[in-house]
């Protein structure tokens, strides 16, 4: 029955992992992409899928693995290096010091994870340029997106997410999240049946009362009414009504729209409704026959 649970469990994600890459195009002929193993069990979900997704696209599709030593203390990657030699597929292994930049530049009250993550996703994306690869595909799942929406909504005053692919600020790579439509919880049920070799982060996993962590206490304290509360909100980030929001912009652009993209329905003629008479008038009241 375990057993069952688990193949049940594995093709639902790869099902889910295919059908965000299908719905997004994500993936496209002659790709060559990039994987960020961070060492976490996201990381190595998307690798994992990843790699028996491309085998079967109908066109060519190359995967590169990359896993960046941050020299944090404690650090041992030799269970990763030898995870990612047995997949057969490419890989490399960076090693550049952005703990020590980190730590050196922010006190222990402060979020470590902004720098560090910038800091890294730098190094990546120069090892992205050397390698040739068009893309980089990261491990951000569903309750990501929505922890971010929160965040964004709560903290920084706007209406903004994690999409499933972006185009990077100097156009040279898009970045894409193949696991965007799956959720937290069954990716952490399905790397706890793989020998995937967990590496911890001492970085931003060392720090307490993180607004994030907080986002997803929010989150779980609504599950307890509502079970089904996170695939709602995901639905809703796919449901936007540009013309009942207040951004002026997003009004003129939705007001100008190709006619093909979600259709005005036509509105059907008004019942006549019961008139409801008048008990009390005061004042100068011009009266329309």
């Amino acid at each position: 029955m375990i057993v069952d649970a688990e193949k049940r469990l594995e093709k639902q994600l790869y099902r889910t992992v295919k059908d965000a890459c299908e719905d997004y195009q994500l993936l496209k002929p002659d790709d060559r992409i990039m994987v960020a193993m961070s060492g976490g069990k996201d990381s190595y979900t998307l690798f994992h899928f990843l790699t028996k997704l491309v085998p079967r696209l109908p066109f060519k599709v190359e995967l590169i693995a990359v896993h960046l030593d941050q020299v944090q203390p404690g650090y041992d990657g030799q269970s990763l290096h030898t995870y990612l030699a047995s997949t057969g597929w490419p890989f490399e292994i960076l090693r550049e010091d952005t703990y020590s930049v980190v730590t050196e530049h922010l006190d222990s009250k402060s979020t470590y994870c902004s720098l560090c993550s910038r800091l890294r996703r730098g190094i990546l994306y120069t090892a992205a340029a050397r390698l040739g690869c068009n893309k980089l595909a990261l491990g951000h799942h569903r309750d990501d997106a929505l922890e971010t929406f929160l965040l964004n909504l709560f903290y920084s005053g706007k209406l903004q997410a994690m999409p499933a692919s972006y185009r990077t600020d100097d156009g040279r790579f898009d970045v894409i999240r193949p696991l965007i439509q799956c959720a937290e919880k069954d990716i952490a049920a399905y790397a706890a049946t793989q020998p995937f070799p967990i590496i911890p982060c001492n970085l931003c996993g060392s720090q307490d009362g993180l607004k994030r962590d907080a986002m997803t206490a929010l989150l779980a304290q609504l599950e307890q009414t509502n079970p089904n509360i996170r695939a709602v909100m995901a639905n809703a980030l796919t449901n936007v009504r540009p013309s009942h929001l207040l951004d002026r912009d997003v009004a003129r652009a939705w007001a100008e729209r190709d006619p093909a993209i979600r259709p005005a329905v036509e509105a059907a003629p008004r019942k006549q409704h019961v008139a409801a008479e008048p008990v009390f008038a005061g004042g100068k009241l011009r009266v329309l026959s």
